[in-house]
């Protein structure tokens, strides 16, 4: 019979996978308090938590949330990084945090709309740009044949302006002489 707690448990975990963008699985062991406080802290920005959640758990809870992909990634003793809104962004400041504080933390995997990531997929998924950026390069590509265009009739009409104070020019001396 599962204690009161264990239900809870479980289904906030079911709760948080099936909001969830992205999922990535990390091995916390070796990891202090004061170090995964500071973990949490930094993904909180990105709109991500990390749970240390029992393996069983989170079978249970991936396989009510509708993802059973998810239990292909826990593996050993597991904490679960999920991200509910930028999916890149939390695998960025994920795999930074991890460099910048020489973390001896090994991600297991993610995953991330219906497929599976590996430990390398994840760390490519992080070297993406933004998407704050993707869409100012986007918005660039856009404008600059529209900006080339606008010039372009910006010149044929100074062209024809010029021609027509030229020939304006030339009648009046013709007529004034």
């Amino acid at each position: 019979m599962p204690t009161a707690r264990k239900v809870e448990m479980l289904e906030e975990i079911k709760d948080r996978l099936s909001r969830a963008a992205i999922t990535i699985a990390i091995d916390y062991r070796g990891l202090s308090v004061a170090q995964m406080t500071k973990l949490r802290r930094a993904l909180r920005e990105t709109d991500c938590e990390v749970k240390v959640v029992k393996n069983r758990i989170a079978l249970l809870a991936a396989d009510a949330a509708g993802v059973p992909e998810v239990k292909e990634i826990v593996q050993g003793p597991s904490a679960l990084t999920i991200g509910f809104s930028d999916a890149v962004g939390a695998a960025r400041v994920l795999t930074k945090h991890i460099e910048a504080e020489r973390l001896n933390i090994q991600i297991y995997g993610g995953y991330l709309d219906g497929h599976v990531l590996s430990k390398d997929d994840v760390e490519e998924l992080a070297k993406l740009p933004s998407k704050e950026q993707l869409i100012a390069d986007v918005v660039g590509k856009l404008q600059s044949p529209l900006y080339n265009f606008h010039a372009l009739m910006q010149s044929t009409i100074r062209g024809v302006h010029g021609l027509v104070e030229a020939r304006a020019v030339q009648l009046e001396a013709e007529t004034g002489a």
